[in-house]
């Protein structure tokens, strides 16, 4: 049976099963699949026993290639910045733990963040290797998000999202929209665009919808209550450029802006401010609120 690696660092082990081939070692095959990583990085985290089977024993540069074999990494960033941006946690119990997101901080790993994602921070925090997160906000969205720590009741709390049955309360800084009547309901499609990380709106059935209503108007901006009824990568951005109303500082919608290093004085004026819902497992009301804000 296969021993479970415990975090390093807050960081879970990913697990690869050998792919058909014929490479003469483990090492040749790891090089192979992850062609972006090096050689010499694998070769040093085997050096250093980063890498195991599903016995734990370390792997060697000299290991034989296995098809179907299962082995097990820790993923790792050379000198990964620091997230000068605390995390608050909510509340936790034995099924949930929710967390306050700040804003430039990854939810889970990905690309140049390993060790500085919500995830990581909250398993060094809290200890819990469990912690599985139930849905995602993208990296630039600071507020609410909601982790599972049970996997016995993991099912029942991802079904409130896929059965649209927890109510989820955005807030943004988007430009007035004063010939535009509110309360509306923006039902649009959202697609995979270009580059491959911006989304966007098509022609045909509806598969993205948001009550969009505003709270304080300002005299060149507004700040808009969003109420998405779907989860579509990039929803509430992707609508908003489609009203011309962009959030501020958005720099993907409605034009991509040259890619640069996170500017700390320019978050997204994105905030996930809030998550209503009636818990799965003993029926009481659950609410959660971002601590938060968005000024105009």
């Amino acid at each position: 049976m296969a021993i479970r690696l415990p975090p390093r660092n807050g960081v879970c082990a990913s697990t690869l099963q050998l792919p058909p081939g014929a490479w003469p070692t483990v090492l040749a095959c790891l090089c192979a699949h992850f062609p972006a990583i090096g050689r010499e990085a694998w070769e040093d985290r085997i050096a250093r026993g980063r890498v195991t089977d599903d016995d734990t024993t370390a792997i060697t540069a000299a290991t034989a290639y296995r098809e179907g074999m299962r082995v097990h990494y820790y993923r790792e960033v050379a000198a990964e910045a620091r997230i000068p941006f605390a995390e608050t946690i909510l509340h936790a119990d034995t099924d949930l733990v929710v967390a306050d997101k700040p804003h430039f901080l990854p939810v889970t790993p990905a690309g140049g963040s390993v060790e500085e994602t919500l995830l990581a921070r909250l398993i060094r925090r809290t200890g819990h290797a469990d912690l599985v997160p139930l849905h995602r906000i993208d990296r630039g969205t600071a507020g609410i998000v909601l982790f599972s720590a049970n996997p016995a009741t993991r099912s029942r709390y991802q079904a409130l999202f896929r059965e649209r049955a927890i109510v989820k309360r955005y807030e943004a800084i988007a430009p007035a929209l004063p010939q535009v009547a509110f309360p509306l309901l923006r039902r649009t499609r959202i697609e995979r665009g270009e580059p491959f990380f911006r989304m966007c709106e098509v022609a045909g059935a509806a598969n993205a919808q948001t009550r969009i209503d505003v709270v304080e108007r300002g005299r060149a901006s507004w700040r808009y209550a969003l109420f998405p009824r779907d989860g579509r990568k990039h929803q509430l951005r992707v609508q908003m450029a489609g009203l011309r109303a962009a959030i501020v500082n958005d720099d993907a919608y409605p034009t991509l802006a040259q890619r640069r290093a996170d500017d700390y004085a320019r978050p997204l004026q994105l905030l996930a401010h809030s998550l209503a819902f009636d818990d799965p497992i003993d029926g009481a009301p659950r609410y959660f609120e971002s601590r938060f804000a968005l000024a105009l």
